[in-house]
């Protein structure tokens, strides 16, 4: 780690942030900088990450201790997070500051989520100075709290993100009433809404929505959904939401202005009656005990891990309950899944049936749709040379990519894994991951998907096992049971044919 002179740090999503922990223990020492509300929420997310990083190793460890095979220690522990704190530099927005005297960089606002930055770089070698930009995520043009985007008048080099590369998101009008109109008839009908959110930034603007729809319209029906929706108790269910809920009241200086008029007015965006905060687990597990339709929102936004997945559990199989998504949803994830329309998913090794209503509001996403991605490009006065696209599925690249050449006629490289670039006229690859490297790659995640599948079929033996020894299940579920397992059965010899 000796070779790393600086970290800079666009925002504090787990998936910019995670690994800083583990550069740590592995011997980094010098400075992480981002921003001041980024070095706030870096000191509640990371312990977070580092405790999940335990719970969900000690799961593991429990599993291969079972069938033989040695302990591993987590990726890093929460107070391994805690002691990677002391590295981290708060800057302000707008500033710029000399790294040596041949770097400076600038953090700008990315409108993506709090404390969030577009990053620019001006690096001098051989006499001759370039701009790099990295945008880190770039935010929707419309999220509620946050101003969007800042646009950069000039670079030479543009290293950008791509989520949403492939699509146009609904407008913001459209996703309140949407938002209105699904969570009403779900408490009409006497069920819970769920709803799966990201502990930082989407749970905040959520709370800040519900706060605005009593402004919005003096429709008879429409304010007959809204007191529906005011009667019911709205409860933020994750302990990391509720510190972020904490941080961001302490940073609202970042807010637009208009929601800073509102606080001057005395209005707190983030908070009105019925809004509670469940802070403990005891309390967690009473809001499946009270048989009173509400809406909880409770992390992690996909699902993986966290309190969600026992809102799922008591909540999927209910068709009177609506799951309501408003983030993205990596593939491989159970929220992904059960937004593709899965029938059947397993959760904490039980398989659980889809009952309830499924659904999802893409307009609350924290990242620019290809429209102002398209627009980021064209803000530049002095347009980049050369464009990196990162951060992306192939699929919203590829589309990307082909937008850009076609508008702007701008150079696109979509970097792989590995690969180095010379900046100059010509851009040139330097080194890329070997081949070989690759199959090897693929390989060993054969083999992991292989150890996974063993456990997984070691859990169902246990679970079977345990249903059939209790009576829990009747005869004609064991009959249905055998034949999904001939199935499957059937399925490893043709894999393994």
């Amino acid at each position: 780690m000796k070779d790393i002179d600086y970290m800079i740090l666009t925002h504090c999503h787990i998936d910019h942030s995670g690994k800083i922990p583990k550069l740590y223990i592995s011997g980094y020492r010098n400075k992480v900088i981002a921003t001041k509300a980024t070095c706030d929420l870096a000191t509640i997310m990371l312990p977070d990450s580092g405790h999940i990083q335990e719970m969900e190793n000690e799961w593991q460890n429990k599993k291969r201790v079972r069938i033989g095979k040695k302990e591993r220690p987590p990726l890093y522990t929460a107070q391994d997070a805690i002691d990677c704190l002391e590295l981290f530099m708060p800057v302000k927005y707008d500033e710029i500051i000399e790294l040596d005297e041949n770097i400076n960089i600038r953090f700008n606002d990315a409108g993506h989520m709090l404390g969030s930055a577009i990053v620019e770089i001006w690096i001098k070698e051989n006499g001759e100075e370039k701009k790099i930009v990295f945008t880190g995520d770039l935010g929707n043009n419309d999220i509620p709290l946050l101003d969007s985007p800042t646009m950069i008048d000039s670079a030479d080099y543009l290293v950008m993100e791509s989520t949403y590369g492939d699509r146009l998101h609904i407008r913001n009008d459209d996703k309140a009433e949407m938002f209105l109109n699904v969570v009403s008839e779900t408490l009409d009908g006497g069920g819970n809404v769920i709803i799966p959110s990201f502990a930082v930034g989407r749970t905040q603007e959520i709370l800040y929505e519900l706060n605005e729809l009593k402004a919005k319209s003096n429709d008879p029906e429409f304010m007959r959904k809204y007191e529906t929706l005011m009667k019911a108790t709205v409860y933020v269910d994750s302990p990391l939401a509720i510190s972020a809920t904490e941080i961001y009241e302490k940073n609202m200086d970042l807010f637009k202005e208009e929601v800073r008029e509102e606080i001057r007015n005395g209005d707190n965006p983030i908070e009105f009656p019925g809004l509670k905060f469940t802070k403990t687990a005891d309390e967690s597990k009473a809001l499946n005990e009270n048989g009173i339709p509400s809406i909880i929102i409770s992390a992690s936004g996909m699902c993986e891990v966290g309190r969600i997945k026992h809102h799922l559990k008591h909540n999927l199989w209910n068709p009177k309950s609506t799951i309501l998504f408003v983030g993205y949803q990596a593939p491989g994830t159970l929220g992904a899944k059960i937004v593709a329309g899965e029938k059947k998913v397993k959760i904490f090794g039980e398989e659980m049936t889809v009952n309830a209503r499924i659904e999802y509001i893409e307009g609350f996403s924290g990242h620019a749709d290809q429209e102002w991605l398209l627009n980021f490009v064209y803000s530049f006065i002095n347009k980049p040379k050369h464009i990196f696209l990162v951060h992306g599925e192939p699929e919203a690249q590829e589309m990307l990519k082909g937008k850009i050449i076609e508008n702007v006629n701008i150079p696109v490289t979509i970097p792989d894994y590995g690969e180095e670039y010379d900046l100059n006229e010509e851009i040139i690859m330097l080194d890329k991951v070997d081949h070989v490297n690759k199959e090897a790659y693929v390989k060993l995640e054969v083999v992991d998907r292989l150890e996974t599948l063993k456990e997984e079929i070691d859990d169902m033996i246990s679970i079977v096992k345990e249903d059939i020894k209790n009576g829990k299940k009747k005869d004609e579920d064991i009959a249905r049971t055998n034949e999904k397992i001939k199935e499957l059965e059937q399925y490893i010899v043709r894999v393994i044919e």
